[in-house]
C-alpha cells in the first residue's frame, strides 16, 4: 500500500486537445488513479473551479478556460490495477492503431468499461498499459459478451466526429457482424424491421424487447453458411439499437448461440457441454471516415469460432 499526493493545486489552460469535453471526464483524465465518488465530491465541493468559479459535471470547458485541480492524496493499493494477464490480453488485441484511432479485437467476455460491479474494463485496462497516451476514450460500446471491432479515440476532435458517425445512421459508418444463430435458417436474406423497447428489471438488469412503442430498429439478416442445427449470419446493421441484433434474432425464434439473456437454455447447455460457454456474436468489420482518410477494419474471428463453424456442424 502507498501514500500519493498528486501534485500541488495546477491551474491548466484547456488546450485544442480537451476542448468541448465535460468537467468530469476531463478531471478523470487528468486524476487517473483518483476514484470517481472523490473526482465528484471535489466538483461538488467547489474545489475545482473553472475561470474562477463553480461548474457542474456536465459543463464543456472551452478552448482557453482555466480550471483549477486540487491536491488530491489518494491510497494506492496492489489491487488498484487490473491483473497483468489481462492488460496484457487486451494489449494485445489492438489489430489498428494511427495517430487519430485504435482498434481493438475486443476478446468476449472483457466489458469495455468499469462499472458497479466490474471494477476494470478495456478502457481501464488499455490506459493502464499505455500510461503515456494522452488520451484514449472509448468511441461506442459492445456488450461484454460480444467480441471484435472496438474503436478508441486518441483525440478530442476524432471523438466528436466519430461519435457523430455513430449517432447519425446517414453518416456513413457501415457496421457489418458475424452471428451463430440456433436452428437451419430459410431461404435468403431478410430485413428484420422492428421497433425495440428498453426496459430495467428489478437489480438493474437491462432488457429490451419488440415493442410497438420502442425505437425504430432494421436489421438485414444474410445466410453465409448452414449447419445441421446452427447457421452462420452476416448482419448489417441500419440502426444501433440497445441488443439489437440479439432481439431481432430471438423475435424469429432463431437467437444468438450461446447467448444468456435472450437465447434458448437447452441449445446453450449442449455447446456448454461441448465445451463452448460465450455468445457468438461478433462486431466483424467498420467502414467510416475521418477527415479525408477511409478506415475499413476487419477483426478476424478466434479459433472457437472456426472449431465449431467447420466441425461441430457439419454442413448439410
Amino acid at each position: 500500500m502507498t501514500e500519493l499526493l498528486h501534485q500541488g493545486v495546477q491551474l491548466v489552460e484547456i488546450g485544442p486537445r480537451n476542448a468541448d469535453q465535460r468537467l468530469d471526464n476531463y478531471l478523470l483524465s487528468q486524476l487517473k488513479g483518483v476514484p470517481k465518488s472523490r473526482v465528484y465530491k471535489l466538483l461538488r465541493s467547489g474545489q475545482v473551479r473553472v475561470n474562477k468559479g463553480r461548474k457542474k459535471a456536465d459543463y464543456r470547458v472551452k478552448l482557453g478556460d482555466i480550471v483549477r485541480i486540487p491536491p488530491v492524496r489518494i491510497i494506492e493499493t496492489d489491487d488498484s490495477k487490473a491483473p497483468q494477464h489481462l492488460v496484457d490480453r487486451v494489449s494485445q488485441s489492438i489489430i489498428f492503431e494511427d495517430k487519430q484511432l485504435l482498434v481493438l479485437n475486443k476478446p468476449a467476455g472483457i466489458a469495455v468499461h468499469s462499472g458497479s460491479n466490474l471494477r476494470f474494463g478495456v478502457i481501464e485496462m488499455l490506459r493502464q498499459a499505455r500510461p503515456h497516451d494522452d488520451m484514449l476514450e472509448l468511441v461506442h460500446r459492445l456488450d461484454r459478451e460480444t467480441s471484435g471491432c472496438l474503436i478508441i479515440a486518441r483525440s478530442r476532435e476524432a471523438l466528436k466526429q466519430l461519435h457523430q458517425h455513430f449517432r447519425d445512421e446517414n453518416a456513413g459508418m457501415k457496421k457489418i457482424y458475424r452471428a451463430i444463430i440456433q436452428g437451419r435458417w430459410q431461404g435468403d436474406e431478410k430485413i428484420i424491421d422492428l421497433p425495440l423497447l428498453k426496459n430495467t428489471l428489478r437489480g438493474g438488469e437491462r432488457m429490451v424487447e419488440v415493442n410497438p412503442q420502442g425505437k425504430e430498429a432494421r436489421s438485414l439478416f444474410i445466410p453465409l453458411e448452414y449447419r445441421q442445427t446452427a447457421s452462420l449470419m452476416e448482419v448489417k446493421l441500419y440502426t444501433g439499437r440497445t441488443h439489437q441484433i440479439r432481439v431481432h434474432a430471438q423475435s424469429m425464434g432463431q437467437p444468438i448461440a450461446g447467448d444468456r439473456k435472450y437465447g434458448d437454455p437447452a441449445f446453450n447447455g449442449t455447446l456448454k457441454k461441448r465445451g463452448f460457454r460465450r455468445m457468438f456474436l461478433h462486431a466483424y468489420k467498420l467502414d467510416f471516415s475521418l477527415d479525408t482518410q477511409n478506415y475499413n477494419i476487419c477483426a478476424p474471428l478466434d479459433d472457437e469460432w472456426n472449431k465449431l463453424i467447420n466441425s461441430e456442424y457439419p454442413s448439410t
